[in-house]
């Protein structure tokens, strides 16, 4: 990259204001980095900006500034452009340098398809069946006995379950009912002879 950028920054050396990427067509995802040449003699100002594909060619479109600079950058890189704050669409990207005589140099670039909600398309890889042929060591191969049948799995209807020790039988709440029955008349007795000594005493 470092490489890419020099040879950029040495072709362009002295001449006229350019973006060199991105360019016409390409499709633009997060953060990019827009290379160009802003460096002419007589430079005053210069403002990155852009706007709608459709605008690009009307003299009255809105251009949304990206950066402004009051130097000229001799960097090839001379900004990023954040494309997921930008809706996706097709847009054009401006380099304007306003010269000290008052006069611009404009360079457009059209069809910049900002695709940050669209998947990226992945190859699939269709899986290929192999076809093997065994062959037996003498060379003569063996007929098939008959169609091989296929072993039925046969499930059981019902799983017998293990006795659970929590489950109570008949016989198992009559006895405890008749134990409460008889401790319930047990206390009753018990409190009827305590009611009785205190009214005698």
């Amino acid at each position: 990259m470092l490489k890419f950028s020099l040879i950029l920054f040495l072709l362009f050396q002295g001449a006229t204001a350019a973006i060199t990427s991105p360019q016409t067509g390409d499709t633009l995802r997060g953060q990019i980095e827009i290379l160009g040449q802003m460096d002419v003699p007589n430079f005053a100002s210069a403002e990155l900006a852009f706007t709608f594909d459709a605008n690009a060619s009307d003299p009255a479109a809105s251009w949304f500034p990206i950066q402004t600079y009051t130097q000229p950058l001799t960097n090839p890189v001379i900004a990023i452009w954040d494309t997921t704050a930008v809706t996706d669409g097709d847009y054009a990207l401006r380099l304007r340098i306003l010269l000290q005589d008052g006069t611009t140099q404009d360079v457009v670039v059209k069809s910049l398809k900002i695709r940050n909600n669209v998947p990226i398309p992945t190859a699939t890889v269709t899986p290929t069946e192999a076809v093997f042929n065994f062959q037996p060591l003498n060379g003569t191969p063996e007929a098939p006995n008959g169609p091989t049948s296929t072993p039925a799995i046969v499930y059981p209807s019902s799983t017998p379950l293990p006795p659970n020790p929590a489950s109570l039988t008949t016989a198992s709440i009559t006895a405890i009912f008749w134990k409460s029955a008889l401790v319930v008349l047990v206390l009753f007795a018990v409190f009827s002879f305590i009611l009785r000594l205190r009214k005698n005493i």
